[in-house]
């Protein structure tokens, strides 16, 4: 019998490759996204369910329909600029419509559940390597809504049983190197596309958001991890609760961080071409350095980061940009 797992935001960047790495391993993955961001052309390996998790009938629905024997939630707002802007919307979209995929979940009987967390819960913890311990303090409506889950996670745990996986982590970056799926985004935001669209004559220029934060060249740094390793961990979560294993947090990182300029200055080497940029002002809501590391993933998932280098993942970004795209 297959065994279908339900991926909320399937669609999108990191669920399509969540999606055929669930696909290699044996499930069979069943999108559910209402493609507000996503793309129905990344939607390759599984059937479509085209709904919205504040539709609670049409969640019933996928699950009466398909029987999953798990969720992979990818699905979320996740702009920082805008959760400072709009939080109402972050609360509602996020939380709400989680509350209505969990309570979709207990009630078909469907209890173990692999979140798609964030280490902007933890805020700003400049000069720390972040694990599984660090103290929350979310510092905008994004962070909060996805800490907000996390406790209703703990909480349905307690009342129903529901067996989790939260996995928190920063940056992703790159692309499927086979090139099935990859990153496209439009309106794009991500640091590295947009980079890339400036390399390529796609936009005038890249601009850096913050050029005086106490860092050593005043811009921002993060700590980036491959999309294929990422999921590759999504993957190690799910077996580990289907083989019986207890709800646990991970964090997902390689421990380095890299600043905003490092980045470009890797693209270039990589791409062997200038990089067109200005200087903005800083942005609501972005922390001076977030970095994490992955040794309970790694001593307890056997998790590798090992596609997480800055050259890998831009040359697979790069690849993609040239030759992906989305449609429909």
């Amino acid at each position: 019998m297959t065994r279908k797992v339900l991926v909320t935001g399937g669609a999108g960047y990191i669920g399509s490759h969540a999606c055929k790495a669930l696909a290699r391993a044996g499930y069979l993955p069943v999108t559910l996204d209402n493609l507000s961001t996503g793309w129905r052309d990344a939607v390759k390996f599984g059937p479509l369910v085209h709904a919205d998790l504040l539709d609670r009938a049409a969640l019933d629905a996928a699950f009466a329909e398909h029987r999953p024997v798990a969720v992979l939630h990818f699905a979320a707002l996740s702009q920082v600029g805008e959760a400072m802007a709009q939080p109402g919307r972050y609360w509602r979209n996020n939380v709400t419509g989680s509350l209505n995929l969990i309570e979709a979940a207990v009630a078909a009987g469907c209890l173990d559940f692999v979140f798609s967390s964030t280490c902007a819960t933890y805020g700003d913890r400049d000069g720390e390597v972040l694990d599984e311990t660090t103290p929350q303090a979310p510092l905008n409506a994004y962070g909060a809504s996805k800490r907000a889950i996390e406790d209703m996670l703990a909480d349905f745990a307690a009342s129903d049983g529901l067996r989790h996986v939260i996995f928190r982590y920063f940056n992703v970056a790159g692309a499927d190197p086979e090139g099935e799926v990859g990153e496209f985004h439009r309106p794009e935001t991500h640091l590295i596309p947009l980079i890339l669209d400036a390399v390529d004559g796609k936009r005038a220029a890249l601009t850096i958001h913050g050029t005086d934060y106490p860092t050593p060249d005043g811009t921002c740094i993060r700590d980036y991890v491959h999309v294929m390793d990422l999921v590759d961990a999504h993957v190690a979560g799910l077996d580990r609760l289907r083989a019986g294993g207890g709800s646990r947090v991970f964090c997902l990182g390689t421990g380095d961080g890299f600043s905003v300029r490092e980045v470009v200055e890797a693209t270039r080497h990589v791409t062997n071409r200038a990089v067109p940029m200005q200087d903005g002002p800083r942005r609501g809501g972005d922390a001076v350095k977030l970095v994490c590391g992955s040794q309970r993933a790694r001593d307890e998932l056997g998790w590798r980061p090992h596609r997480s280098t800055m050259r890998q993942m831009i040359g697979d970004a790069w690849r993609w940009h040239q030759n992906g795209h989305y449609e429909g």
